[in-house]
Parts: structure tokens; C-alpha cells; sequence
């Protein structure tokens, strides 16, 4: 079985190959990434026709080679990931959040969403359900400390900024990345930590084996 993970951050391959490692290491996995995705969005504000195109051709590939589902890590691209889940019904097409966002509907009505990058906030509230009350808060710095290997900065600045969202049900880590600093962030807050590449995983196995 071979499952495709698109990026479109240098960080996140590492995040979700541990992930499937220690929770299903069976299929094989194919990376693909386009770092200049992220640049690119930060530099234009939101999302283009032309960003859309790229992810059209990033999958096409992907299902080129034999992908039996596609599992995308680039937060900040909904709308193009729809598109994408739109043109290739046949195979499993999940977004990075989609797991984890259904459990956020069990934690509580009001969610914390901490990012590091900040075209997630732009896109990814509009992915939780009515009923639930987001409230956003960028890690200033940490994706910085990030691509600089400064690991202990970046998970003290992400459990800094949670603070912020101390008065949440539980606390959603908006990047794949981020989900090496969910202890620092759940010890800072005392509120449940919800990460994306454990959710994403299992919720992949379980529509692949039923």
C-alpha cells in the first residue's frame, strides 16, 4: 500500500513519518514537497488560482504513481485541498486537520487553535463546525527558531503563546511540526493538547481497512 504525504513545510515530513512509524508502519510512503507553497502564500496573503493549480498537479502525480490515498500536512491550503478531494473521489484525500478536528468536537465547545504559521489562521477556523468557538493565536518566532534547529526555543514559544488560550476546553496545534511541543504546551496550560499526525494516521488506517 502506498500513501502519499504532500508538504508544503520542510518540518512536517519528519512529524508525520514518526507518526505512521510507531502507529502503522506497514504502507509505504511517498514525500512530496513544495516548500515555496508557504513562502508563497505569506508573500501573496491568500490563496491563487495558481496555488490551486499546484495542488492539482502535486496529486495528480501522486495518484500517478499508484497512490492508494493522499494525506496532505499543509494546514494553510483547505480550499485547495477540497479541490483536490473534489477531482479524485476514489481514493481516500484527508486534510492535515480533519482528524483532529473531529476530536476537538468531544473536548469541549470553545477550542484554542495555536499556530506558528500564519496563514493557518486565515483558513483553518472556517474548518471547525458552528457549534464550536475558535479562538487563534500565532506562536510569534517559534517557526523561525524551527528553521534555524533552535528545537527548545521554538517549544517554548509555543507554549508561551498558549497561554493565551489557558481559558479553552483544550488547545489544537494548527502544524504538524508543532506537535513535538504538545507536553510543553499541555504542562504551561494544564488544558488537553490536540495534535494533528496521530489523528490524521489512525483516521487514514481506519478508511483504508475498514
Amino acid at each position: 500500500m502506498r500513501i502519499a504525504l504532500i508538504h508544503a513545510l520542510r518540518h512536517s515530513p519528519a512529524a508525520i513519518g514518526e507518526a505512521f512509524a510507531r502507529l502503522w508502519p506497514e504502507p509505504k510512503l511517498m514525500n512530496l514537497l513544495d516548500d515555496s507553497l508557504s513562502a508563497d502564500l505569506d508573500r501573496d496573503g491568500a490563496l491563487t488560482p495558481a496555488m490551486f493549480a499546484r495542488f492539482m498537479t502535486l496529486s495528480e502525480y501522486a495518484v500517478g504513481t499508484g497512490a492508494d490515498a493522499i494525506l496532505f500536512t499543509c494546514s494553510a491550503f483547505g480550499p485547495c485541498i477540497d479541490a483536490v478531494v473534489a477531482a479524485f473521489p476514489n481514493i481516500p484525500v484527508l486534510k492535515p486537520n480533519e482528524a483532529m478536528i473531529e476530536e476537538a468536537k468531544a473536548a469541549g465547545t470553545h477550542i484554542g487553535l495555536l499556530a506558528t504559521f500564519a496563514g493557518t489562521l486565515r483558513t483553518m477556523p472556517a474548518e471547525f463546525p458552528p457549534e464550536i468557538t475558535v479562538t487563534t493565536k500565532l506562536a510569534e518566532g517559534a517557526m523561525a527558531a524551527l528553521d534555524a534547529g533552535n528545537f527548545t526555543v521554538h517549544d517554548f514559544l509555543a507554549a508561551k503563546a498558549a497561554l493565551d488560550l489557558k481559558d479553552c476546553d483544550a488547545i489544537a496545534l494548527g502544524q504538524f511540526s508543532l506537535a513535538r511541543a504538545a507536553t510543553a504546551v499541555a504542562t504551561a496550560t494544564g488544558k488537553p493538547v490536540l495534535t494533528t499526525p496521530d489523528s490524521a494516521v489512525l483516521a487514514l488506517r481506519r478508511r483504508l481497512l475498514g
